[in-house]
């Protein structure tokens, strides 16, 4: 963490270097540099051989990528922005006797139906790459990053394949380039003279972006010295023992222009957080799969708005809860109570410590739960609650949980697999998603309490949420883990209006109506909450628009878009570990990052 503002140049720098692009080179661009050079890469970048327009990449979900390296000095950062938008693997063309032999490298990325391959000059001069290039392009898509003269691209004459050509030989290049085969930036340029008979002046291929962005802060007219209050409020909580450490995103006009991790994981001090770590989403689960969910089947027309909650569930067709509407429910208008008992409940003979057919819902380590529990005993005890305050605006986990049940009857899946195969895979969120302890190792993974009372364990990739764990870590209320890049791409979506990547994933409509305010009782959206009229409340900041939507989670967690500023902000905490602790709120942490981020957008440059 930054303590002094003398050093904040070399915070910029090395932000970039580290946070974007996990280079160990070190570019001398930062701020106004920065953005001047990456006009200059644009202007002389160019796309060939893309008449098939694979570049850039869609259908995410389907490709399984490789990336391959030979010379190119800058091929750390360029696999690293890669990574931001889909998982690669990475391979080293080279060993140390020179150019590995291409059947061995082609054995090695067999499984691989994507191959990126990073091309210099020096590369160019060995054949045997142009023939390995040609080889696998007969069978799987294939991609070329050639940096170097444009007079090498005779070499690559009878190549078919697209070429992201670069000449600028700097890091930003290896940056931009990596970005442009995603549609994080667009191409504009074609080539300003003929080298070959095929690659000949004014021929080239123009692309949009259509995804992130990941840039410095002055390319969206922002000075990074006016961000550098974050880093002071993100110490003062980590000092004050408000939570261990927190990760901290900002989007601005589609571009990624901060993302810091502070503090550890833990106390103890063992594992520092880094940007790529998992958090437990808590609430913001109810936002970012049970509602995404729900607007997509009313969009489809399977789910009705106006229809009750006994239409999809038989089972509460002879309880209280027959006649509430689906809408009720999102606004969380339904009279429902906040929660109901959990693990107070339970019974010896509901738990054991070894999974069998008779145990089978797994809660944390050694810890297993009779298989029909949830609706043997939880789902009784929901339909046999009170209703106590239908049509005023009562928080109630509940809402979600049936929600879920709701979503399940009319698609036939269950929720955490629905979300991941329309949303999250194809999006390209790489850890986004439920139950990520069979995923995951556990360093990747932040823990949340120290759960002395139900679980007995350190609560690391099991959900916090006890109702949630007693579903077995996958519930409308709570469940979902993500790291802060995974929610900046949702929530860019939902900015973009339901596009992203080149793909609709909702109608403009369908996100206005979910995510503007449809209550004359609360400031509710359906499924999100809103920006808070009350302006003594500032929430969620005294300085967030009309229009700012999102959600908090109990763990510590916040996603803000305001589309007034076209901004996404994202705070990931684990303020709970190893005990609940209200400082975090008591500090108004998430609140006044919010702030210093609109004070910067308001200064400009």
């Amino acid at each position: 963490m930054r303590k002094n503002n003398p050093g904040f140049y070399i915070f910029v720098l090395s932000a970039f270097v580290l946070v974007y692009s996990a280079c160990a080179q070190n570019p001398p661009f930062i701020g106004q540099a920065y953005v001047k050079e990456e006009k200059l890469v644009e202007k002389s970048t160019v796309l060939l051989n893309n008449g098939q327009e694979l570049i850039p990449l869609k259908g995410l979900s389907e490709l399984t990528i490789a990336s391959i390296h030979f010379s190119y000095q800058y091929t750390t950062g360029f696999d690293s922005l890669l990574n931001k938008y889909c998982k690669i693997q990475p391979f080293n063309g080279m060993d140390y006797v020179g150019i590995r032999n291409p059947a061995e490298l082609d054995f090695d990325t067999k499984l691989f139906n994507t191959l990126i391959i990073q091309l210099t000059d020096a590369d160019l001069i060995n054949p045997q790459i142009v023939g390995f290039i040609n080889e696998n392009h007969r069978l799987k898509n294939v991609v070329i990053a050639f940096f170097g003269n444009g007079r090498s691209l005779a070499k690559l004459e009878n190549v078919t394949a697209p070429i992201i050509y670069a000449d600028r030989p700097s890091p930003v290049s290896a940056y931009y380039s990596a970005q442009a085969i995603f549609g994080g930036v667009a191409i504009t340029q074609n080539l300003n003279k003929t080298f070959s008979p095929k690659y000949r002046a004014n021929t080239g291929f123009i692309t949009v972006k259509t995804r992130l962005q990941y840039t410095v802060p002055e390319e969206a007219g922002i000075n990074s010295n006016n961000l550098s209050d974050i880093d002071n409020i993100a110490d003062e909580a980590i000092r004050s023992q408000a939570t261990p450490g927190c990760v901290v995103l900002v989007a601005k006009d589609g571009k990624v222009i901060f993302n810091k991790a502070y503090g550890y994981h833990t106390y103890d001090k063992t594992i520092p957080d880094r940007i790529t770590d998992i958090f437990d989403m808590a609430s913001v689960t109810k936002v970012s799969a049970t509602t995404i969910e729900t607007m997509r089947l009313t969009e489809e027309g399977t789910l009705n708005l106006d229809s009750t909650i006994g239409a999809y569930m038989p089972m509460a067709r002879k309880t209280n809860k027959n006649d509430i509407r689906i809408r009720e429910l999102m606004l969380h208008q339904a009279g429902l109570i906040p929660d109901i008992p959990t693990y107070e409940k339970l019974k010896p003979t509901d738990i054991s410590t070894d999974s069998s057919a008779v145990y089978a819902v797994k809660v944390s380590e050694h810890f297993y739960l009779r298989k029909n529990y949830f609706k043997d005993i939880m789902l009784q005890d929901i339909f046999n609650s009170p209703l106590r305050t239908r049509g005023q605006y009562v928080y109630s986990d509940l809402s979600m949980v049936l929600m879920k049940e709701i979503d399940e009857a009319v698609t036939a899946t269950p929720l955490n697999v629905y979300v991941q195969e329309n949303f999250y895979d194809p999006l390209g969120m790489q850890t986004a998603g439920f139950l990520p302890y069979r995923r995951f190792a556990r360093d990747q993974i932040i823990p949340t309490e120290n759960d002395e009372v139900f679980r007995h364990s350190l609560l690391d990739g099991y959900v916090h949420d006890q109702t949630a764990a007693l579903m077995g870590g996958v519930s409308g209320n709570a469940g979902l883990f993500a790291n802060s890049n995974d929610l900046a791409i949702l929530y860019q979506m939902l900015l973009n209006r339901g596009t992203y990547g080149g793909d609709q994933y909702f109608k403009p409509e369908t996100v206005d109506l979910f995510t503007a305010k449809q209550s004359d009782v609360s400031r509710r959206g359906l499924g999100f909450d809103r920006w808070d009229p009350i302006a003594d409340r500032h929430y969620p900041s005294k300085l967030a628009s009309p229009q700012t939507y999102g959600h908090t989670g109990y763990t510590g967690i916040g996603v803000w878009v305001d589309p007034q500023y076209n901004l996404v902000y994202i705070f990931l905490s684990n303020r709970v570990n190893p005990k609940v602790t209200d400082k975090l709120s008591g500090l108004n942490t998430r609140p006044r990052i919010m702030d210093v981020v609109y004070d910067a957008i308001g200064k400009g440059l």
